[in-house]
């Protein structure tokens, strides 16, 4: 939620050190390509596309302060795209055993290689390159119309709810700014399918 605030409030989408990721590997890589490149800075955000999912909520934003943002991919790539050292791209999800018989790996391949497991994620990746500042994080000017929707995490409970979403709507320029909570885990048409259901007849044989 802290980084969805600082978002609408700044304009800005901000780039962090991978080497706190969960995913040691990629991680690793990044460290590699920031090495091999000698950059003093090498700072990356992924992006998901597709549609939400439960792995997505429960994997990057478990718990009551979930939200998942949803963007205009036109105008955010041309705002990348106006950011120098900053290049952006889809990942490159491979099996084990088909990395194996590749040859030589272009080093400007490691920040968007990632095994096949992780593959259901769907990520798009943005990758900020420094070759002389060492810096905790980058941020990207953006703006409002870049936002198509803000989703609140499934977690949230619906006594809180219209409270985050006024807050978040009261920020400047925010007001029309289309914000839901999603249902995913608890979903009131989904629950109407078991009246459906057809009855066990008796048997009478």
């Amino acid at each position: 939620m802290a980084a969805a605030i600082h978002l609408l409030q700044q304009r800005k989408i901000t780039l962090l050190d991978p080497s706190t990721w969960d995913d040691r590997n990629d991680a690793f890589f990044m460290s590699e390509y920031k090495r091999r490149t000698n950059a003093a800075s090498v700072l990356a955000l992924c992006f998901a596309e597709s549609h939400e999912t439960y792995h997505h909520w429960r994997v990057f934003s478990h718990g009551s302060d979930g939200v998942c943002i949803e963007f205009d991919k036109e105008g955010l790539l041309e705002a990348f795209n106006q950011d120098p050292g900053t290049r952006h791209g889809t990942m490159n999800y491979t099996l084990l055993k088909e990395a194996k018989k590749m040859a030589d790996i272009d080093v400007e391949q490691l920040p968007f290689l990632k095994r096949w497991p992780y593959g259901d994620e769907a990520e798009y990746r943005v990758v900020h390159v420094d070759p002389h500042n060492s810096k905790p994080f980058h941020d990207v000017p953006i703006s409002l119309s870049h936002v198509r929707r803000v989703t609140l995490g499934p977690w949230l409970a619906n006594a809180l709810s219209e409270s985050v979403k006024k807050t978040l709507k009261s920020i400047d320029g925010c007001s029309n700014l289309k914000i839901y909570r999603s249902t995913l885990i608890d979903n009131q048409e989904w629950k109407k399918l078991a009246g459906r259901a057809a009855p066990i007849l008796p048997d009478h044989r």
